[in-house]
């Protein structure tokens, strides 16, 4: 089992920042890919952001590139999403979640990960 938890959500401006965290414990982080999802209300959730084992290989979708990275450390088990220039459509609850696979192409669908977080909401007011 691998316990997940969330941090750092919260009320911001268009423009602004905020930068999410999840703590991980129970089996070993740096076994596991991280991603982040979100869902809006209404929606399906969706793949945000992935980090692999080692840390050095990140994948985004589209329309966060350049805008959110995301961070991770083995020795913390921690990982992070910072988020830049935040619009009114990035308002969703935002979940961290493990996945113990190595294909690059699971790392998109929820359904490939083991593991998820609570979520913590994100909201950005225009």
């Amino acid at each position: 089992q691998v316990q997940l938890v969330e941090s750092g959500g919260g009320l911001v401006q268009a423009g602004g920042s905020l930068r999410l965290s999840c703590a991980a414990s129970g089996r070993t982080f740096s076994n596991y890919a991280m991603g982040w999802f979100r869902q809006a209300p209404g929606k399906e959730r969706e793949f945000v952001a992935v980090i692999k084992q080692s840390g050095r290989d990140a994948y985004y979708l589209d329309s966060m590139k350049g805008r959110f990275t995301i961070s991770r450390d083995n020795a913390k088990n921690t990982v992070s999403l910072q988020m830049n220039s935040l619009k009114p459509e990035d308002t969703a609850v935002y979940y961290c979640a493990a996945s113990s696979s190595d294909v690059i192409s699971d790392y998109y669908f929820s359904f490939k990960y083991d593991y998820w977080g609570q979520g913590t909401q994100v909201t950005v007011s225009s």
